[in-house]
């Protein structure tokens, strides 16, 4: 959503000034009860002891339609246990060693619940520990990267597994465990790890070394869909059941009451309006603030969408000479991304409040935001992460939030969109920041350079749907660059702007390489910009991964 994405790649904290009657403050839900409330699936509890990759078994999880919630370790009390009543409990990896004296454990109850327990690396470690086993560390026990798990007897964790003699999984461990704890067998060995896969098949306690949870271990679903199925789960996480439960909900937390939404038209914004829309209607009112800082028809399509064919309230605030007319003569990409956050805090401010009644505001906060606003070394952090008050919004606006994306991952709320019948040429849109054009246009921005942007960009969109390729890249775009190039067209000599070409594959934008187009591809677009585009004359194509780069120029 837009609060969100002004933020682009960079973090910015833009002094707040403000306008209008509000008071100073934003009532915010507490952090792990506002997920749990209204929940009546079957819940899985993943116990976070500060993985990298955390968020992944959480993915691998919710893809098998079960619903899971991480939670850091010093969290999980007893009274959490009992109010959060999970069907299944996995405990993560992490970086500590178990060996160190007041290094992290799970909570003793976990053991005595009655219920599956799956330990992950740190995780076996820990389990082992603390149900009598032993971990050593120090020469010889570490293994990072690739390796071969040898089966020795077998498990119904493991169906599926060791069609050839060894399978193939990702270690990153510099302990290993020794001595397995009473009531445990060994079912699987690697070189490094001896006991890379135990488990008390009586107790339900299942405990790998390995990260199923990564693509380098290939066959690492299947673990996990066996482990599900051992617990007892029947896949009641879905979309359609989802839809109903968080409309009662935003029904149940609005009454009769109004909500403001920013909207993007990104994916998230654009989920989370039509989800409440369809929850209390003409209650909700969009506002969709136009900087000129847009690509071709965008302001267009999104208020056509929506106020349309949608039947929302939208308010278009068509502001783009009060943007523009601010950032001329700026170049510095930082004096941009503070110029244009600040507008739009007072433009939207300015239009939220002139909507009487209002007493909500809307924002697309996903489940990866929830977690990130949970710190793994101190617990519940002191404020939520600035994504979600971009400049001080919220807090100058006294509006209760809601949230209703909050327990979703970004692949889920694709498909929720879908549910809400939302076209896919919304729901599959490449990620665009907040700042907008202002950042693919290093330099001075200018009206002349604006528009051959957006014609060059389009053409390039263009050309990259027509190769069936646009659904396989990550994010895609052009920039125009700060320098004019000599070249010729006809007999004539031409003096136009360079611009380049980028594409890149990603997960979750924090890192990024570059999508290798053919050559046959790039040749061809770069003629139909030169040949469609006024102003252009020379083509190129970014090849700079992230890092050590950014996915946008600025």
């Amino acid at each position: 959503m837009i609060l969100r994405r002004l933020r682009g790649e960079s973090d910015i904290t833009v002094p707040s000034r403000q306008r209008g009657p509000r008071p100073l403050a934003l009532i915010r839900p507490a952090l792990y009860p506002a997920i749990m409330e209204n929940q009546t699936h079957e819940r899985l509890l993943i116990i976070d002891f500060g993985s990298q990759v955390t968020q992944l078994i959480a993915r691998r999880l919710r893809e098998l339609n079960v619903y899971c919630e991480i939670h850091p370790y010093q969290n999980v009390t007893d009274r959490f246990l009992t109010d959060f009543a999970p069907k299944a409990v996995i405990l993560s990896g992490g970086p500590d060693s178990v060996t160190r004296e007041g290094s992290p454990r799970a909570p003793d109850t976990v053991f005595t619940l009655g219920v599956p327990v799956l330990g992950i690396c740190y995780g076996q470690q820990t389990m082992m520990t603390q149900l009598g086993g032993r971990v050593v560390s120090g020469h010889g026990t570490a293994e990072f990267g690739r390796a071969f798990v040898s089966p020795q007897g077998k498990l119904p964790l493991l169906d599926g597994w060791f069609a050839d003699e060894t399978e193939q999984v990702w270690m990153s461990h510099g302990d290993h465990v020794s001595e397995i704890a009473p009531g445990f067998e060994i079912y699987g060995t690697s070189p490094n790890a001896p006991l890379a896969i135990t488990a008390d098949v009586s107790r339900n306690f299942y405990a790998v070394q390995f990260h199923p949870e990564v693509h380098h271990t290939p066959n690492g679903a299947k673990l996990y869909e066996n482990f599900v199925k051992l617990a007892g789960f029947t896949g009641d996480w879905t979309m359609g059941a989802y839809r109903e439960q968080a409309i009662t909900a935003i029904r149940e937390q609005i009454g009769d009451k109004k909500v403001i939404c920013a909207l993007s038209g990104g994916v998230d914004s654009s989920v989370a309006a039509a989800l409440i829309h369809e929850a209390v209607g003409d209650q909700l009112t969009c506002v969709f603030v136009d900087h000129g800082l847009l690509r071709q028809d965008e302001a267009v399509e999104v208020v056509g969408m929506f106020r349309d064919n949608m039947n929302l309230s939208v308010i278009h605030a068509e502001e783009q000479e009060l943007f523009l007319g601010e950032l001329e003569g700026v170049s510095d990409p930082e004096t941009k991304r503070k110029i244009i956050g600040k507008l739009f805090i007072d433009v939207f401010q300015k239009y939220a409040n002139d909507i009487d009644g209002a007493e909500f505001l809307a924002q697309g906060t996903l489940y990866p935001d929830v977690i990130e606003s949970v710190s793994f070394s101190g617990g519940p952090s002191v404020t939520i992460k600035s994504h979600h008050n971009v400049g001080g919004l919220p807090e100058k606006m006294g509006l209760k939030l809601v949230e209703p994306l909050r327990e979703l991952f970004k692949d889920e709320v694709r498909a929720l969109g879908r549910e809400l019948g939302l076209p896919d040429s919304f729901i599959g849109r490449h990620p665009f920041p907040g700042p907008g054009l202002a950042i693919r246009c290093p330099g001075e921005i200018t009206r002349e350079k604006l528009d051959i942007l957006r014609k060059a960009d389009a053409v390039y969109i263009d050309q990259i749907r027509k190769h069936g390729l646009y659904d396989e890249i990550w994010q895609a775009f052009v920039a125009i660059l700060p320098v004019r190039t000599v070249g010729v067209m006809g007999d004539g000599r031409t003096y136009d702007y360079a611009c380049a070409l980028r594409a890149v594959n990603s997960v979750d934008g924090m890192t990024a390489d570059y999508y290798p187009f053919s050559h046959e591809f790039l040749g061809e677009t770069a003629t139909r910009i030169i040949n469609e585009v006024k102003g252009i004359n020379r083509v190129t194509y970014d090849i700079t991964s992230k890092p050590p780069g950014t996915i946008e120029w600025e």
